[in-house]
């Protein structure tokens, strides 16, 4: 908990009370590699903060996996607008390694934001974090190259290369996993 402590108390300034009632109403999951934390079609009824571990959001489209977002340690994974409106999930969140989560239900989450105005605060961070976000993505996706996209990602979470598989991080880039494995060869390659 300590990890989901430092989360919340980095962003927001809040008494320390409050933060603890805040983190109890957080319960521990164990998600193996492979578990899903939520199968689309399905309704989201919790959000949780990754201790350890990565999960990966994805949907099917055509037969094929398209990865939207991969997520790690210390963020936030949900299906946003159905866990907000009640409404049938798009993605599927799936754990690509074994996750350590703390994970709080929906009732929960919003009986918080009205006993806690700082929790209402820390809310409106995490959504606007999240359009931010999607606009990054939706940018990045009309105007940069594939290099840019994978330097970028490389720069922000080199980590991510030895957790998680090429086909995951190729699809989230928008990319093959042939011009991902060519990407990193030429960009391995020291410059004479």
């Amino acid at each position: 908990m300590k990890q989901l402590h430092e989360c919340i108390s980095e962003n927001i300034q809040i008494i320390k009370d409050d933060l603890s009632e805040i983190i109890s109403k957080f319960q521990f999951r164990d998600l193996k590699k492979g578990e899903y934390l939520l199968m689309s079609g399905n309704k989201c009824r919790e959000m949780a903060f990754i201790e350890s571990g990565y999960l990966r959001m994805f949907d099917l489209a055509d037969g094929k996996e398209i990865t939207l977002w991969i997520g790690s340690n210390s963020s936030f994974i949900t299906s946003l607008s159905s866990f907000v409106f009640e409404t049938p999930n798009y993605w599927n969140i799936q754990a690509v390694t074994d996750c350590k989560l703390l994970v709080i239900s929906r009732q929960a989450h919003f009986e918080l934001l009205k006993r806690f105005p700082k929790w209402m605060e820390f809310d409106n961070l995490l959504l606007a974090r999240s359009f931010a976000l999607l606009e990054q993505s939706m940018f990045s996706q009309l105007h940069t190259t594939a290099q840019q996209r994978y330097q970028v990602l490389f720069e922000e979470n080199p980590a991510i290369f030895n957790h998680v598989p090429l086909q995951h991080i190729a699809s989230m880039l928008g990319i093959m996993p042939e011009t991902l494995s060519r990407l990193r060869k030429n960009l391995s390659r020291p410059i004479s």
